[in-house]
């Protein structure tokens, strides 16, 4: 199975994920709070997938998006946004060179499968 870092500000959404794609998906998931610890964790970690908020303190997922395809190391990692507001935010996200949209609310299931296909299309199932 992959390892997947998520980025996500809010305690019980990012716990959801990472149950979701641990538990029920059988993932590795690495856990950030912000944009900030996600960019030193990839570092650490590397991940197969990135998975960010697009709204967070001290560095947004577009802030972070940016941050790590300005380095060399990390830059080829994918990335995939998150967000409540997805028609808002799609037009600045895309600018990041993300692969993926993936709009809040989502029930697991739906999580799991969208998952599933992005790491299928990056060769990382």
């Amino acid at each position: 199975m992959a390892r997947i870092l998520i980025a996500e500000d809010e305690r019980d959404i990012r716990e959801l994920i990472e149950f979701t794609l641990k538990i029920m998906a059988g993932h590795e998931v690495i856990a950030a709070a912000n944009g900030e610890e996600a960019v030193s964790l990839a570092r650490s970690e590397r991940p197969d997938l990135i998975m960010l908020d697009m709204r967070m303190p001290k560095m947004t997922g577009i802030e972070a998006a940016n941050a790590l395809k300005a380095d060399d190391d990390l830059k080829d990692i994918p990335v995939v946004f998150l967000s409540a507001k997805a028609t808002d935010e799609q037009d600045s996200a895309g600018e990041t060179g993300a692969i993926g949209f993936i709009n809040k609310p989502f029930a697991p299931d739906e999580l799991i499968t969208q998952v599933a296909d992005i790491l299928n299309r990056i060769g990382a199932a």
